[in-house]
C-alpha cells in the first residue's frame, strides 16, 4: 500500500485583516413606515434598528465583496495574489451557478484561487471561518479569504409588519492566514433543523416562475420563537464555545454576536453574565440585520473606532435560519 504523504499546513491560523463595505444609501425607520402600520418609536423598542444601508443596482453582491475584500487584504498585508481560497457565505446572489466566489475570486487576483459559496444564513460567517482554518491547517491555502455578504433588501417584503425593518444589505470579509499559537478556538457549530419553519423563504423560487404566486419570495420569520431560541439555546452555545476555548466570560475583552436584534443581543449578554468591560458590538442600530455579513462588518467598526483594539479576545456567535448556529473565540486582527 502506497504512502500518502502528509500536509504540510500551519500549526494554526488567525485572523490577519478585515474590511466592510455598507452601500451609500441609509434608510431611516420613516422610510419603512410608509408601507406598515407602525411607529419609529416600536420599531426601535422591538429591534433597536434606527437605520440600515440599502444597495443601489450598481451596489452588487460581487461589487460590495470586492470592495470588502480589498480592504481585508490591505490590511493583512499581503498581495491579492497571495490569496489561495475565497468563501463567500450569502443567501442573495440570485444565479444558481456559477458560485459568485469565482466571480469574486477573479476580480481581486490573478492566482486561481479555490472559490466556492455557502448557504448558512447568519451563521455563515462563522461556518467559513472554520472551513478557512482549516484549509490554513492543512495546507491546502495559506491565506483565505472569508467573505459575508448580502443584499438583502432584495428579499424583503415591505409590506410584512414583522420583517420589513430588520434587513439591510452590506458585505464584511477577513484575511485567514498562518499563526504559531491559537488564534481561533475551536468551533461550537450545528442546526436544528426540525425548527426550520421560524426563519424561511416565503415559497419556492419555482412558484413564483410557475406563476402559483404573484409576490417575489421574501424572507419571512416567526419572531417570538427566534427570539426564545436565540437568547436561551445561542447563550448555551456561546458558553461552549468559551468552555472549549479554555477561557471564561471574564476573560473576554469583546463580544461580537451577529447583528439580529438589540433586545437579543443584551439578553444575551445578561444570560453569559458578562462583566462591564466586555465591549458589545451593537451595530445593528445603524446596520440593521445583514445576516452573514453582520459579525465581520461589526468587528470592522469596532477596530476602526478603537472600541476594540488588535489583540483583544472576542467571543463571535452567528445564527439563524436552518436553524444553525456556530461560535468561537478569536483574537482580533
Amino acid at each position: 500500500m502506497a504512502k500518502i504523504k502528509p500536509s504540510k499546513g500551519a500549526p494554526y491560523a488567525r485572523i490577519m485583516g478585515v474590511g466592510g463595505y455598507r452601500p451609500t444609501r441609509v434608510v431611516p425607520n420613516e422610510v419603512i413606515l410608509e408601507k406598515i402600520d407602525s411607529s419609529d418609536e416600536w420599531i426601535r423598542s422591538r429591534s433597536g434598528i434606527a437605520t440600515r444601508h440599502w444597495a443601489s443596482p450598481e451596489e452588487t453582491v460581487t461589487a460590495m465583496s470586492v470592495e470588502a475584500a480589498g480592504k481585508a487584504i490591505a490590511e493583512a498585508g499581503i498581495s491579492p495574489e497571495q490569496i489561495g481560497g475565497v468563501i463567500v457565505s450569502t443567501v442573495s446572489h440570485f444565479k444558481q451557478t456559477p458560485a459568485v466566489a469565482t466571480e469574486i475570486a477573479d476580480r481581486i487576483t490573478s492566482s486561481k484561487p479555490a472559490a466556492f459559496d455557502i448557504s448558512a444564513g447568519c451563521a455563515g460567517f462563522g461556518y467559513g471561518l472554520t472551513l478557512a482554518k482549516g484549509m490554513v491547517v492543512e495546507g491546502s491555502a495559506e491565506y483565505v479569504l472569508v467573505i459575508g455578504v448580502e443584499r438583502l433588501s432584495d428579499l424583503t417584503d415591505l409590506e410584512d409588519r414583522a420583517t420589513a425593518f430588520l434587513f439591510g444589505d452590506g458585505a464584511g470579509a477577513v484575511v485567514v492566514g498562518p499563526a504559531q499559537q491559537p488564534e481561533i478556538g475551536p468551533t461550537v457549530w450545528g442546526s436544528e433543523g426540525d425548527k426550520s419553519e421560524t426563519i424561511k423563504q416565503t415559497v419556492p423560487w419555482t412558484d413564483y416562475r410557475d406563476g402559483t404566486v404573484e409576490k417575489f419570495p421574501a424572507i419571512t420569520q416567526e419572531g417570538q420563537a427566534v427570539f426564545r431560541w436565540a437568547v436561551f439555546e445561542m447563550a448555551k452555545v456561546a458558553q461552549q464555545a468559551l468552555d472549549a476555548a479554555g477561557i471564561s466570560a471574564a476573560d473576554l475583552d469583546v463580544f461580537i454576536p451577529h447583528q439580529a436584534n438589540m433586545r437579543i443581543i443584551d439578553s444575551m449578554v445578561k444570560t453569559l453574565k458578562l462583566p462591564e468591560h466586555v465591549t458589545v458590538a451593537r451595530d445593528v442600530e445603524t446596520t440593521g440585520n445583514t445576516s452573514a455579513a453582520s459579525i465581520p462588518l461589526a468587528m470592522e467598526r469596532l477596530l476602526a473606532t478603537g472600541q476594540a483594539k488588535s489583540g483583544d479576545t472576542a467571543l463571535v456567535i452567528g445564527f439563524g435560519a436552518g436553524l444553525v448556529y456556530a461560535a468561537t473565540v478569536v483574537t482580533l486582527p
